[in-house]
Parts: structure tokens; sequence; C-alpha cells
């Protein structure tokens, strides 16, 4: 058996950081466990799925704003960056961070899988471990492709100790520190 060897990033965080500051418009960067990533541009399905839950969660905690495509310093000691579909704050709580916010005001960070090949490591494996590294008390993932949503909390040692999936159409408990209930049957309409 050949012994492990230590991962080794693509770069570093701040060569990353440079790179997507001169990446063009059409596609956004990550940078998910020392590897930089291409996240897909969001279609109109998925930017209504944003735009949805946006409207429930000012509807329900106005305290809290869930600001699209933000960019987070994630995983441990903040070496990654994910371009969340949505990240819920305290209204003002991303006021005079930059581009890639710290991930200590996030309540929940929120993905809508896409329908490309790396959805599967990227939104399922990869950004769970990342966002709970960061300390990140909720993930809510809304999964077009199996018509579900799953709630991962209790982060704990870089992974959430806790995952609850149910299909769209159930009522998904969002646990403290968001507390927000949500009927999910309005995400049947945007599923392909």
């Amino acid at each position: 058996m050949t012994p492990r060897t230590e991962h080794r990033p693509q770069m570093s965080v701040e060569e990353f950081e440079e790179l997507e500051r001169h990446a063009p418009e059409t596609v956004w960067l990550e940078f998910i466990n020392g590897r930089v990533v291409v996240k897909p541009m969001a279609d109109g399905n998925h930017r209504e799925m944003i735009a949805w839950l946006q409207r429930v969660c000012m509807q329900h905690r106005p305290d809290l704003w869930l600001h699209p495509e933000s960019g987070l310093k994630t995983e441990r000691y903040r070496k990654g960056r994910a371009r969340a579909d949505g990240v819920l704050v305290r209204v003002g709580g991303l006021k005079g961070q930059g581009e890639w916010s710290e991930a200590d005001s996030a309540l929940m960070a929120v993905e809508v899988t896409s329908y490309d090949s790396d959805t599967h490591q990227r939104d399922r494996i990869e950004k769970p471990d990342g966002y709970a590294a960061a300390g990140i008390p909720v993930y809510l993932l809304i999964d077009r492709d199996d018509g579900s949503v799953v709630v991962f909390n209790q982060p704990e040692g870089g992974r959430y100790r806790h995952e609850e999936k149910l299909p769209f159409g159930a009522t998904v408990k969002l646990p403290d520190p968001v507390n927000i209930t949500l009927d999910t049957e309005p995400l049947k309409e945007f599923v392909d």
C-alpha cells in the first residue's frame, strides 16, 4: 500500500482570488479543497427557487436577508472560497465585508443543484464539508435531480452531524438559528 501523500492545493488562496478577479463574467470560480472549480451560471428555474426562498425568509424572518450568489470563506482556516447560491444573515450582516465574506455571520448557506457533471461532488459532498468546517449552522440543499430538500445542521469537526432529506412538497423545518418552516410544494413547478 502506498502511503498517503499530503494534499497540495493547485495554488494559494491569494493566487485564486487574483485569478477570480480577472475571470470573464460568464463563469463563476470557486476554490474548494485546494482546487479551482468552475460553477455554472444559474438557469431561470434555479434563480426562481432562490427568489422563492428569499420571499419565504423575508415573510417569516424580516430580521434576516438571503443574499444570492455570495462569496464565502469556507473550509478549515478559511482556505476555501465558495460562491453560495444563497447566504442567510441578519440584516446588515455583510456590511463591511469584501467579495469573500467571513462565514461567521452566515446562519445558513443554500445551494440549488445544477445540471452539470460536477454537481454531485460539489454540492452534495464538498460544500457540506466546507460549510460545516466554516461553522455555518445550517446548510440547505435544494436537489433538483431527485426533487428533494436536504437540511444539514449541527456542524462539528468539519462535518454536519445531522442531515434530513425530504421530498418536494413536504414541510421542512429549518432549525436554530434559522427557525423557519418551509412549505416546499412550490418547488415542484421549477423542476425541469
